[in-house]
């Protein structure tokens, strides 16, 4: 079928599509026509100046981020729909302990997401049983915040995360790519709105200094250091870790849009996300806000196995989690008896000559820096 014929066929109504969304809890949802990315030649000069840092799968189906219609054949339309995950309540982390961006305190976005797309899914196509739908979360290479924005979810702000109105930036996306064609939910000539303005606050609060107006250099990121990379962090940028020891939300805790107001704590928070997804795991806040880093620094597989069930956290192998401890174990080692207690930690680590390499090299940076 040519472009001409495509742009011909008349697009059904969206309206009984996001209701089944809604039906499956999402908090956002809309539609956005399946076209060629905006930003393919942003993309291209990222992926060039090596701001994906670690994530070197990234450029494996770059063709494909570029055009999400290469996802499916005939792909006319992508539903995008949103959880909420937290209210942004501030942390109160006991001495000694890691924090945990607050994504994956409760289940895996990832299975409980995929769950209810594939439901929607389904009920698509007991009604449009000659058109594909494939349910995408963080499954294939296509760019959800853009997507979102064009479906008029919200607008994408200068820490590069989608900001909805009302609802703020702690949000998940999800996406069914189909080639039903839709009508798209925003009007394709809207120009985008700037959520921003002349506001910077994610910009100056970056520990790392990773952020740039629209753009990441991952390679200085707190969450791709913890959650992608799988070598050393530079010990330059140690201190600048601070207590996270899996992800980092301080963009996402210091924009004016995730303000605490009426407005924004009345948008739901999905309930897979709202407790932890094991009860009682060792050396863990009740919340799964924190990990005690003495405890995380002596896991084992079990260990590691135990406190990851049904957790997005299981992105990090063991030793990435006993070298991001090491390194929050390190900035808290002023923290008067644990502090001490942590150092004494990391000293066995360091000269323990069985330990794994990651895990070993790390300690000795840490001590390093503390004896310079």
């Amino acid at each position: 079928m040519s472009r001409s014929d495509e742009t011909m066929t008349p697009t059904v109504p969206a309206d009984w599509v996001l209701e089944l969304c809604h039906e499956q809890g999402f908090v956002l949802a809309g539609v956005a026509a399946a076209e060629a990315s905006g930003r393919a030649s942003e993309q291209d000069a990222w992926f060039a100046d090596g701001r994906h840092g670690s994530m070197a799968w990234m450029e494996r189906h770059v063709e494909i981020r570029k055009d999400v219609r290469r996802i499916i054949d005939g792909a006319r339309s992508v539903i995008c729909v949103a959880d909420r995950y937290s209210l942004g309540e501030k942390d109160d982390v006991p001495a000694g302990f890691g924090r945990v961006a607050r994504y994956a305190r409760g289940r895996d976005y990832h299975v409980v997401m995929k769950r209810r797309l594939h439901a929607v899914c389904d009920a698509l196509a007991s009604k449009e049983p000659d058109h594909v739908f494939r349910a995408c979360v963080d499954s294939a290479p296509i760019h959800e915040r853009e997507l979102a924005e064009s479906a008029g979810l919200g607008s994408i702000g200068k820490h590069t995360l989608l900001i909805a109105p009302g609802t703020g930036s702690w949000i998940l996306l999800g996406a069914i790519v189909t080639s039903l064609p839709l009508q798209p939910t925003r009007a394709p000539d809207l120009p985008k709105d700037d959520p921003c303005g002349t506001c910077t606050r994610c910009i100056d609060a970056c520990p790392t200094d990773a952020i740039e107006p629209w753009s990441i250099d991952a390679g200085r990121c707190i969450s791709e250091m913890t959650i992608e990379r799988r070598g050393m962090v530079d010990p330059g940028l140690h201190a600048d870790v601070g207590d996270w020891l899996f992800g980092c939300d301080v963009c996402q805790e210091v924009c004016p849009h995730n303000a605490m107001t009426t407005r924004n704590q009345a948008i739901q928070v999905h309930q897979a996300y709202a407790n932890p997804p094991t009860a009682d795991v060792e050396g863990r806040t009740p919340d799964a806000s924190a990990f005690d880093l003495a405890t995380v620094m002596e896991w084992g597989p079990a260990e590691r196995s135990e406190a990851f069930t049904s957790s997005a956290m299981k992105r990090a192998n063991l030793e990435m989690m006993r070298r991001n401890a090491v390194i929050a174990a390190g900035n808290a080692s002023s923290q008067g008896d644990v502090g001490a207690n942590l150092v004494s930690k990391i000293e066995s680590i360091a000269s323990d000559e069985g330990e794994a390499d990651l895990v070993r090299s790390t300690a000795v940076d840490v001590l390093a820096d503390r004896q310079g």
